[in-house]
């Protein structure tokens, strides 16, 4: 240690040395140094020179001194003064800060009181909040007291203090739970105000329902003022259910006497609106015609609606369907008569009516959902819907009117989606029940119908002339009517029944048509068969249908055998002559087309003299052959269509050796002369 601290003072003497250097070296540097070394000047007198002027110096700056020794006493009393203001400012500032630490102490313990007494204050205003709310629900005022005794109970005084009442109840059960000692001092008050409101209620409940019972009432009247204090049952559901009980059995069996009184006495009434004359066994499709049931024999109205056609009678499910229903006083003394259709959518639509109504009204004040709406409603309808099917299968069952029985279904179908749209499911086993009774007797006429057609003894209806047939109308008017309808709601049952009726009445068409002896009278037949079918269908259908595609293909191949016949008639040699060339070209046998020349000389003779009258007359036979004149005309264009078609391969055959080289083709006929006066028979429409 001892030479370490040597060696550091040898360092710092160095250190020393080198700072004299420095210095000496700075004063050499010096400009009166420099000036004095270089002039010459001895520096022991330069140096005492330096040190009188020094002296001088300072005995001038003492006698500064003391001529201003007066100033600097008083700036010394001054800085004293200076002195002892600071020392008294900074006590005060000392005990300022005493002060101070002693006023954030005291800040602390404030602060800490005041968040303790903020907290009981809280406390306090919570015990206040709630002791101030049981009070209030505790207290039984003057004013509820003389309302729920005094006021009527349709007054909204009344109304309002039956809900304070209502709570109250509520209130004082849940206390009496927890031993509140409160309770005995306004249980009996409150038992008393409950039992009194409860006789008022059940007064006013009783009275509205008796109003339903006074002939010609219109129930939905009391029905809405009644749905204005639903709440009244509430508050009997909540206090006394054995009164809620008595009153909702009191109506439902009330309103249950109401319904079926009045669909009874309805259906009743609508049923001597009904058309007099009802379709029978006699009005199936194959049944024969006589002299005062043929087909163009139009039944009034007025006593039988029509048995194979629609006609208006779909307005049903159109513009008819959410129509007024049917008065029937009023009907019976303007005499008007109505199809079964008509009365059942009447019956139905009432039902809807009523029935959406009803299940509403009982959902919304008896608060009931579910299977417990249901029950009540079926309670309300039971009777009335039990009247509703007797009264439809009663009909149902004797009715041999399918378009009837059709469109009841559908108006089933539309009634059970507009009861799905009101949200009302009370009525879906009533539909299905409708079904059950219609959907079965349907099918039966159905069968019926293709049975009838299946059975016709061909001998007793044989056609006396091509036009179409009596029963092929008759199909062809029923089925258009029957897919029109069954367009909105398709059902697949329907497609087969009509498939196995199309089947049969193309079987029966087929077996008049071969009482014909002739092969062109019952290609007209057929064809004139085929057209009435699908004219019909086509008219009454919006979309293409399977029985219209049917019978066009069926259409189609007959009409184009029939153009064969018609120009075999009347240019039967050209068409075999063209036969036989093409099978002789086909097979290279230019020497039978050699031994042609005579024959075709001949044809070409004839036909230019022969083929204009021909024109006539295939015009003539063709279009007084068919009843349908857009029709006739069809087949006529088709047919010379067709006799241009044989022309030109006649001309092409013409035109190959050794053919052409026959003297006779020189007047062959221009094709396109032909074509101008084919175009004459083309029509104007």
């Amino acid at each position: 240690m001892n030479i370490s601290l040597l060696h550091v003072l040898d360092r710092m003497e160095s250190k020393d040395e080198e700072l004299q250097e420095e210095s000496i070296q700075g004063h050499l540097q010096d400009e009166i140094i420099k000036e004095a070394l270089s002039s010459g000047l001895d520096l022991r007198e330069y140096s005492k020179k330096v040190e009188k002027e020094l002296e001088s110096a300072e005995h001038a700056s003492i006698g500064d001194y003391i001529a201003e020794s007066g100033n600097i006493a008083a700036l010394h009393n001054q800085i004293s003064s200076c002195d002892g203001i600071l020392a008294r400012m900074e006590g005060l500032l000392t005990a300022f800060q005493t002060d101070l630490g002693s006023i954030s102490n005291e800040i602390l313990s404030l602060q800490q009181q005041s968040v303790e007494m903020n907290l009981r204050l809280k406390n306090r205003q919570a015990v206040r909040g709630e002791l101030s709310q049981f009070v209030d629900d505790m207290v039984v005022t003057e004013q509820m007291i003389s309302t729920i005794l005094e006021v009527p109970v349709t007054e909204t005084q009344f109304y309002e203090q039956l809900h304070i009442l209502n709570h109250k109840i509520a209130f004082l059960n849940e206390q009496s739970f927890r031993d509140a000692k409160s309770c005995v001092d306004v249980k009996d008050v409150i038992e008393k105000l409950k039992i009194k409101a409860v006789a008022k209620i059940r007064e006013y409940f009783m009275l509205k329902i008796n109003q339903f019972k006074k002939p010609l009432t219109n129930y939905q009247i009391p029905q809405s003022g009644i749905l204005k204090f639903k709440f009244y049952f509430q508050f009997l559901q909540a206090v006394n259910r054995e009164v809620a009980k008595e009153i909702r059995d009191e109506y439902t069996d009330t309103m249950s006497k109401i319904l079926f009184s009045y669909f009874k006495s309805y259906t009743g009434r609508l049923s001597k609106l009904q058309f007099e004359e009802s379709a029978s066994r006699d009005d199936l499709l194959g049944a024969e015609e006589t002299s005062s049931k043929g087909f163009f024999f139009k039944p009034s109205l007025k006593n039988k609606s029509t048995v194979f056609s629609v006609g208006c009678r779909d307005d049903v499910l159109n513009s008819q369907l959410e129509a007024p229903i049917i008065v029937p006083h009023a009907q019976l003394k303007n005499e008007m008569k109505y199809p079964f259709e008509m009365i059942f959518r009447s019956v139905q639509y009432t039902l809807v009516d009523n029935g959406c109504r009803e299940f509403l009204f009982l959902s919304e004040l008896f608060l009931v959902d579910g299977q417990n709406a249901q029950d009540l409603f079926n309670f309300v309808f039971g009777k009335t819907l039990q009247i509703l099917i007797k009264f439809t299968d009663t009909y149902v069952q004797d009715s041999y009117d399918s378009i009837a029985v059709f469109l009841c279904i559908h108006l089933v179908q539309r009634y059970q989606l507009l009861c799905h749209k009101r949200c009302v499911p009370g009525l879906d086993k009533y539909w299905d029940t409708m079904n059950g009774i219609l959907w079965p007797r349907l099918t039966q006429l159905l069968e019926l119908n293709t049975q009838s057609v299946r059975d016709c003894d061909v001998s007793r209806i044989k056609p006396t002339d091509v036009r179409p047939h009596f029963i092929t109308r008759r199909y062809a008017e029923y089925s258009a009517g029957i897919v029109g309808i069954n367009e909105s709601f398709p059902h697949e049952h329907m497609h087969k029944l009509l498939a196995y009726l199309q089947e049969e009445v193309e079987s029966l068409i087929l077996r008049l048509a071969g009482t014909f002896p002739a092969r062109k009278d019952q290609l007209l037949f057929l064809i004139n068969n085929y057209d009435v079918i699908m004219s019909i269908i086509l008219e009454r259908t919006k979309e293409e249908t399977k029985e219209s595609d049917a019978f066009r293909e069926q259409l189609r191949s007959r009409s184009e055998e029939f153009v064969e016949q018609i120009l075999q008639a009347h240019f039967g040699y050209l068409i075999q002559w063209i036969n036989e060339a093409e099978r002789k070209l086909e097979k290279g046998d230019i020497d039978g087309l050699k031994q042609e020349e005579k024959k075709v000389s001949q044809i070409i003779s004839t036909f230019g003299a022969e083929w204009k009258k021909s024109l006539d007359r295939i015009n003539g036979e063709t279009l007084s052959s068919f009843p349908n004149l857009k029709l006739g005309t069809g087949i006529l264009q088709q047919t010379l269509t067709t006799l241009l078609q044989y022309y030109h391969r006649f001309t092409r055959l013409m035109s190959v050796a050794p053919l052409s080289q026959t003297p006779a083709a020189s007047n062959l006929i221009n094709i396109h002369q032909l074509m101008v006066e084919v175009k004459k028979y083309k029509p104007n429409f």
